[in-house]
């Protein structure tokens, strides 16, 4: 597969220690790569370096094997969906869109003919002589979207596009994004924090902290197999209990696992809530106490108080918790446990 883009030892940092420090990432080409983390953890630094808007203190950045290091933002061939849509209010649709064609001096039919094309590609044909002002928020994003893919990149970035709009509209926009993305080839890097989006659009996930990459792989990879405690702790919801390593093996409580990463002494034990399962008092797992049982929609969140090692999460069908109620002694076991050194 070729790289269409190639982040080599990037570092830029900025006066106040953020920033990052030797990022290095390869972009396969028509692949949809997200840079996930909490704020102030790099990945706009990151996405501005390769867009041109900022510069690096160190390292190369390459396009289809070409470093764009020393090319401003214009003469890249990259473009870039901002969090807010930027787009003219004076000008109409068509005039937003056209805009970058014109400066690039393209003939008058062939302008229109692309504008047309992207607006039946981003489900607003008939738009064009509508302002922005009439649009609705998602509308404008979308001409937005349509706006750099008329630029036709190497490399589109999207800097936290959908942030503005609200959960039903994101949902939305983000599946329109894959379908888009799949109907042309594109390659994308798209940044956001939160965890759904890059969870639901990647084709792989690169999970950034305090300037570092903590693990870039496939979404199902990140959820099942997070690498570090921080990984765990950010992707989904986990909870989080005190074991020790002994000939056994990995042990909570009396409960036994096995020790897959060769671990030593005291760890931190993570389990997803859907791996945690509840028995009967007679049952082998670990005792516990009901404190809470939330029916969501097609599951239940039950919060169980285990006294040796608090409260813990786990999620139940619908129809097996009608029979559960606080206070109730109920019998914990883990499906699956997952093990990092205590730090």
């Amino acid at each position: 597969m070729d790289i269409q883009l190639s982040v080599q030892q990037l570092t830029k940092r900025y006066k106040t220690g953020e920033g990052v420090t030797g990022i290095n990432l390869d972009v396969r080409k028509g692949e949809l790569i997200t840079l996930l983390g909490p704020s102030g953890c790099g990945k706009t630094t990151v996405l501005r370096s390769i867009g041109g808007f900022l510069d690096p203190d160190s390292g190369d950045i390459l396009i289809e094997g070409k470093s764009v290091l020393k090319a401003p933002p214009e003469k890249r061939p990259t473009s870039m969906v901002f969090q807010g849509y930027n787009l003219w209010p004076h000008m109409t649709v068509f005039d937003n869109l056209a805009f970058g064609l014109k400066i690039r001096k393209m003939k008058k039919a062939d302008i229109e003919k692309a504008v047309n094309e992207v607006l039946q590609l981003v489900r607003l044909p008939g738009a064009e002589l509508k302002y922005p002002g009439e649009l609705s928020g998602g509308q404008q994003q979308r001409i937005a979207v349509g706006r750099s893919l008329l630029l036709n990149p190497a490399v589109l970035l999207l800097d936290e596009p959908f942030s503005a709009l609200d959960a039903k509209l994101r949902h939305e926009m983000r599946e329109e994004l894959r379908e888009i993305q799949s109907k042309t080839g594109l390659t994308m890097v798209f940044v956001t924090h939160d965890q759904e989006e890059a969870l639901s659009i990647s084709d792989r996930i690169v999970v950034m902290n305090q300037g570092n990459i903590e693990q870039i792989a496939t979404p199902q990879e990140i959820y099942d197999e997070p690498n570090t405690l921080f990984v765990s702790q950010f992707i989904g919801k986990m909870n989080f209990l005190k074991g020790v390593i002994t000939a056994g093996g990995l042990t909570v409580g009396h409960l036994s696992f096995p020790n897959t990463k060769n671990l030593s002494g005291q760890v931190n034990v993570a389990v997803r809530p859907e791996d945690v399962m509840i028995e009967g008092e007679e049952g082998l797992g670990l005792s516990g106490v009901i404190k809470q049982v939330m029916v969501l929609g097609h599951y239940a969140e039950v919060s169980i108080d285990l006294p040796a090692y608090g409260t813990i999460r786990a999620f139940q069908p619908r129809d097996f918790v009608k029979d559960l109620h606080t206070g109730q002694q109920v019998k914990v076991s883990f499906a699956k446990v997952l093990a990092y050194p205590v730090s």
